[in-house]
């Protein structure tokens, strides 16, 4: 460690204000050039990468704020996992240096998140970190597309793998490492130039911190970022203080493989217990199932870590209601982890973790469960999950991969409805838009609405989930990845529970098969098509307490029927007119 990491200065609060500001500013800045510079749509259009600038004790300073908090949270794990490695092998960091890591064992959480890290050096001394992350759509694994390899047997099988490798060396381009990346990456004319513009965009933060550092002084700038984090911790901390001391619990499940023979590879329980003492909080996962031989385990650090961080820092610190919340590692101080070793939160290597995606939303979302009674006006019910559909195929010898983000939904919130056909929780990706999908690929999308006659019921109801319908036009292939086709959302204090989401496949022949939430790589037709039905959230509070001109909202928008509006609600609507008298009758008897 060097000798700036340890400087404890005083600074003034606008100062710092103004330091905090523009270190935001670099990392957005970094992320938009990334977004501009992409060649790929889980980039470009779903915005599926992460940048942050991390300090020499791997604290985060800032994140891009555009980005997936699955992508920006774990990046100071990442920088920690290469430093390790680095510190293993004997190897020195050097200015000019550029460094590619996807270790799943190593702080990433999965192999397809590959980060590019940049280290920033201030007089021939290591000051910092610049890092990105993004989503890759092929990394070698055994069958085509990074997600839907749910049948690997372990991490070798799930694609490439990076431990703090240098593809600069001293400012030198390590060609030998980009020949093995061409030859070994199916996708490699995407693949490989969204990994140049990582590393670009990389090499941009690196030079802003260290002009930011010319411009205030080094000893300005950390006296700063340890002011920032302080800052951001007692924010937590408050927000903690808040909650009555006690334990708070809740019992999730994920479908794990539901069509498999074996008990102990579906209707896997999730379990949290949440420890609340003064300023201080333990999220204890024991009761969680055991890890299993198929990827559906989950790194705890840089996926299990970053789902309850995410959970606990928007329900507890909610920019909506006190203003810019700073993302930095401060925020994560007053929270312990407890996660046994074995279970699908804290797996041993080298057992497969490529799917960790979906079942990470339930950790999330049943945490967000056991903080319910604590804190009722700050959570929503229960989320309706998320999938991922990895379509390849070949098409003038050269493989086309898209990976396609299927939406989930929110659960009713207080005072607000559930939001509608989105991304959930530590997700926060955006949908492909139609007209990029089908002008760079081989698919038509045939359907893209809104899921009807399946809201469900709620004082404020729950979030309701997308239809989309896919077609191949030559011969390809897909697996998917995903969860929520067993287990309903939560409703909570008396609204319904939601709806599950569902997958069925249509044969170019006329024949139809309904799939599960995770499938192996299986070829396609021309023809064939893929109807994706969304899930719909829980629903908050009693729905016979929900405002009529809502129900009548709900029945005009063609969400619900004049039927379902006076079963679910005890609302009369007759021809498109609402009835108050006829409606105030019902509800009293």
């Amino acid at each position: 460690m060097n000798n700036f990491s340890k400087n404890k200065n005083s600074i003034d609060p606008i100062t710092a204000s103004v330091i905090q500001g523009a270190l935001e500013n670099i990392a957005i800045e970094m992320g938009y050039k990334l977004m501009r510079m992409a060649y790929s749509s889980i980039i470009r259009e779903s915005e599926d990468f992460g940048a942050a600038i991390v300090d020499t004790k791997f604290r985060q300073l800032c994140e891009s704020k555009q980005s997936t908090p699955l992508q920006s949270g774990p990046i100071p794990g990442y920088i920690r996992g290469i430093c390790k490695e680095f510190e293993k092998r004997g190897e020195g960091i050097n200015p000019g240096d550029v460094i590619m890591h996807n270790d799943p064992y190593g702080g990433s959480s999965h192999g397809p998140d590959v980060l590019f890290a940049v280290p920033a050096f201030y007089d021939n001394q290591l000051v910092g970190w610049s890092a990105t992350t993004a989503h890759h759509l092929d990394i070698g694994a055994l069958s085509p597309g990074s997600c839907g390899i749910v049948d690997a047997m372990d991490v070798y099988a799930e694609g490439l793998q990076f431990k703090a490798i240098k593809v600069y060396d001293k400012g030198k381009k390590n060609e030998m490492i980009w020949h093995m990346l061409r030859d070994n990456i199916r996708a490699a004319h995407l693949v490989v130039p969204d990994m140049e513009a990582q590393i670009a965009a990389a090499k941009i933060g690196s030079e802003r911190f260290i002009d930011l550092i010319e411009r205030y002084t080094i000893e300005t700038v950390l006296a700063a970022a340890e002011s920032m984090m302080a800052s951001s911790e007692k924010m937590m901390r408050d927000a903690i203080s808040k909650i009555p001391d006690g334990k708070y619990e809740a019992l999730g499940h994920i479908d794990g493989y539901e069509f498999s023979e074996n008990p102990k590879e579906k209707n896997l329980p999730i379990k949290v217990t949440v420890e609340v003492n003064g300023s201080d909080m333990i999220v204890d996962l024991t009761g969680t199932a055991e890890q299993i031989d198929l990827p559906i385990n989950m790194p705890l650090a840089g996926t299990v870590d970053v789902a309850i961080w995410l959970t606990v820092r928007s329900v507890l610190c909610d920019t909506a209601t006190i203003g810019n919340v700073p993302q930095n590692s401060g925020l994560t101080k007053p929270i312990k982890i407890v996660a046994p070793l074995g279970t699908l939160a804290n797996p041993k290597f080298p057992a497969p973790v490529i799917a960790r995606f979906s079942p990470g939303v339930i950790i999330a979302d049943t945490l967000m469960h056991a903080l319910a009674p604590a804190v009722p006006k700050q959570i929503s019910a229960g989320v309706g999950n998320l999938k991922v559909i990895a379509f390849s195929g070949l098409e003038d010898d050269k493989h086309w991969v898209h990976m396609e983000i299927f939406e989930g939904a929110y659960g009713g919130r207080y005072q607000k409805d559930g939001m509608d056909a989105v991304d959930t929780l530590y997700a926060n990706t955006r949908n492909n838009p139609i007209e990029d999908i089908e002008s760079h690929l081989p698919l038509r999308v045939n359907r893209y609405e809104m899921r009807e006659g399946s809201v469900p019921p709620g004082k404020w109801r729950g979030g309701i989930g997308a239809i989309r319908e896919f077609t191949f036009l030559n011969d390809g292939g897909y697996s998917v990845e995903g969860e929520g086709h067993l287990f309903k959302p939560w409703g909570f204090e008396n609204g319904s529970e939601g709806e599950t989401a569902s997958l069925k496949f249509e044969r170019h022949d006329g024949k139809s098969e309904n799939l599960p939430s995770k499938l192996p790589y299986k070829p396609a037709k021309t023809g064939d098509k893929f109807v994706a039905v969304g899930p719909c959230g829980g629903g908050y509070g009693n729905p016979f307490d929900r405002e009529p001109a809502k129900v009548l909202d709900d029945v005009l928008d063609g969400f619900i029927s004049e039927k379902d509006a006076l079963k679910d609600y005890g609302v009369i609507i007759q021809n498109g007119k609402l009835n108050l008298n006829e409606t105030e009758k019902v509800r009293n008897k």
